[in-house]
């Protein structure tokens, strides 16, 4: 993916974001079900946005664990959970997200999807305080050494496959109905 100081294409982000999270096939679906109205609103005061706000940006920094969901090309889908220390995904901007890729199954998976489909979705969860995040967008993988030295925490060096950078397309606060409260364990 080429990208302009961090931004997709320009072709990508003509799109609004409530186009990248809502195809037109889920427009039908809200709207034989009603809720397009509601949606539609949301849209018009530009409660979607592709900027990440301040509240998003300090979750995002609270973070030990995520979701990276990839698709290949024809489709088939994939969820793969990434996890660090709180902090792991950095934020480069108001619309770019990175963090390390570490060695794991060598299955490549989630890279080999994004060698040949660029569209993700991260799904970050804080299951304490029953506040999910999710974020529609474009994935790349950097071999990149300034960005993976940038991206490594002080403590505990390990080694490091790639880097993983994540240009947000269009992001909402999930629904706190239904998260059960889990919280992390006494270490």
């Amino acid at each position: 993916m080429t990208t302009t100081n961090g931004r997709p294409p320009a072709a990508e982000t003509a799109a609004q974001p409530d186009e990248v999270m809502f195809s037109p096939a889920v427009r039908t679906e809200q709207a034989c079900r009603g809720s397009r109205e509601a949606y539609a609103r949301r849209a018009a005061t530009g409660r979607f946005a592709r900027e990440l706000s301040a509240d998003a940006i300090a979750f995002i920094a609270q973070r030990d664990s995520a979701y990276l969901a990839t698709a290949s090309a024809d489709g088939q889908p994939y969820v793969q959970h990434r996890g660090g220390p709180p902090g792991f995904i950095k934020i480069l901007n108001d619309h770019t997200l990175a963090f390390l890729e570490y060695p794991g199954n060598r299955q490549f998976i989630s890279i080999g999807h994004l060698a040949e489909n660029e569209r993700a979705f991260l799904f970050l969860m804080d299951y304490a305080n029953a506040l999910r995040l999710k974020l529609w967008g474009r994935a790349q993988v950097s071999n990149d050494p300034e960005l993976i030295a940038s991206l490594q925490p002080s403590a505990g060096a390990r080694r490091v496959e790639h880097a993983i950078v994540f240009s947000v397309l269009a992001w909402d606060w999930n629904c706190s109905q239904h998260i059960p409260r889990l919280v992390p364990a006494a270490e």
